[in-house]
């Protein structure tokens, strides 16, 4: 049935295909893991790595930091975010550990996440309460069959009086559920809760707001659905989080003195020599896969549910 599938798709779709360099002997079915990065975007990336190379103590010393400032504005307005709270990481996971870390726990205090929650995810939860002391509590969603209203009573019942932070799942990584955090934060909020969001699956599958959302943290990937370069991703923390919150490598960016840049910009702008063009070419990313039907990214988003739906209807 599958082969059937695929078939059907190459044979509706051949214009589609031909923006990726993806084997065209191979049907790549699994791109939630590491997504794949539109042509264009790779030529991008080919033409920032150039320009860095020519010059390079031009390119990382001086050049860099408004570049940032530019690619960082236009992640913002895909997210509907403040950009003075977003910064650039390699990965979701990174983000979700720079909270993980910056976070103060006491013995006994507790880290609530869910049982759909990615394992690096837990991984890191565990072994930073472990040093503190504390403990992570894991909430049990209703599954298979979760509705909203089961989802929330799931989380707030995990609640206690010694929980500090829930690291919810934007889209779950192993099921594929996109969870109501819309209704989830506030409530936890009231509660005392600060919230992490793992958007790793969400931006480009699902419409974002932090402005309306406003979790203290967001943390999501932009080489997974926006299609930018691996080594793409963002973290976003609210204003009244941001003053605690470091990097995992305190780099020069620590006692730069801060100017027209923020404490929490050059922390996390200067973390050590690195390449910055996966995030140089995230607005190349969002604007490619936002032009590639005439309703922009409503409509791929769209398109890219009701392909999934078909395909879910074949095969069930």
């Amino acid at each position: 049935m599958r082969g059937i599938i695929v078939a059907r798709r190459r044979t509706e779709s051949p214009s589609m295909r031909e923006h990726w360099t993806l084997d065209p002997a191979v049907t790549f079915l699994n791109h939630g893991s590491f997504g794949a990065c539109p042509r264009v975007v790779l030529e991008a990336q080919a033409d920032w790595r150039a320009r860095m190379e020519r010059e390079p103590m031009q390119f990382m010393l001086r050049d860099r930091w408004a570049l940032l400032d530019a690619a960082r504005e236009a992640v913002a307005a895909f997210v509907d975010a403040p950009p003075d709270g977003l910064v650039f990481v390699r990965n979701a996971s990174e983000g979700v550990n720079a909270v993980l870390r910056s976070v103060e726990l006491a013995p006994d205090d507790e880290l609530l996440l869910l049982d759909h929650a990615y394992g690096a995810v837990l991984n890191a939860a565990r072994f930073v309460a472990g040093r503190a002391g504390a403990r992570v509590t894991v909430a049990r969603l209703p599954w298979p069959r979760a509705s909203v209203e089961g989802v929330v009573d799931a989380v707030l019942e995990a609640v206690t009086p010694r929980t500090r932070l829930c690291v919810l799942d934007h889209v779950t990584s192993p099921t594929g559920l996109v969870l109501p955090i819309e209704r989830l934060v506030p409530a936890l909020a009231e509660r005392g809760v600060d919230t992490l969001v793992d958007g790793a699956h969400g931006p480009g599958q699902v419409e974002v707001s932090l402005r309306a959302l406003q979790p203290a943290y967001y943390a999501a990937n932009l080489h997974k659905w926006v299609c930018a370069p691996k080594g793409a991703a963002f973290l976003w923390v609210r204003a009244d989080r941001r003053a605690g919150l470091r990097p995992l490598t305190i780099s020069h960016g620590h006692t730069m003195a801060e100017g027209k840049k923020t404490r929490l910009h050059l922390e996390f702008d200067w973390t050590g020599t690195d390449d910055p063009t996966p995030w140089l070419c995230a607005p190349t990313a969002l604007e490619v896969m936002g032009g590639l039907l005439p309703g922009g990214w409503p409509a791929l988003r769209a398109r890219n549910r009701a392909v999934a739906l078909e395909a879910r209807a074949t095969l069930c």
